[in-house]
């Protein structure tokens, strides 16, 4: 991202209405397409964007498997080598055969790079992707570009706006 901008200037705000139903829209579309008859074993959320759109996933989905995986890769406002430091089950998710990895969002690819070496035949869902990141991800709803910024509602509180007009101090 652009240093100089601050992230307002290119911000996409997504609002929870917004997520759900583009969560919805991404349950829509993994629908039949997993390997077991169309079905899913299990969902993997990736913390902490991940969770939100997998709970709604795994519950349109009727997914009773719900784990997550943590992936720290900022330190700080810096982004460093993104590291596992919560792993699932991994008896329980093998090599991610019908395992449906669920993040809000994916940007350069470097945290999915690093889920794919754990659960290589995993399926990646993200709702939102950047086109760096689109590589690395196996179905997404919305793309939007590299230097946009996106405001996730659990990022944001709501609050009072001065009017352009109208309004004296």
């Amino acid at each position: 991202m652009d240093l100089d901008r601050l992230p307002h200037e290119k911000g996409f705000h997504v609002s929870w209405d917004q997520l759900h139903r583009d969560a919805r829209a991404l349950a829509w579309r993994m629908q039949g397409h997993g390997p077991a008859d169309g079905g899913w074993r299990a969902v993997v959320a990736i913390t902490r964007g991940g969770m939100a759109p997998a709970m709604i996933v795994a519950r349109e989905l009727d997914i009773r498997l719900v784990d997550t995986i943590s992936v720290k890769s900022y330190n700080h406002r810096a982004q460093s080598e993104p590291k596992v430091i919560k792993f699932p089950d991994m008896e329980v998710m093998g090599d991610g055969t019908g395992v449906l990895i669920v993040d809000d969002l994916v940007d350069t690819g470097r945290t999915l790079e690093v889920v794919r070496k754990h659960l290589p035949k995993a399926h990646v869902a993200t709702v939102y992707a950047k086109p760096k990141g689109k590589p690395m991800v196996d179905s997404y709803i919305t793309e939007v570009s590299q230097d946009t910024w996106i405001f996730f509602p659990w990022d944001m509180a709501l609050q009072y706006v001065k009017p352009y007009r109208g309004v004296s101090d």
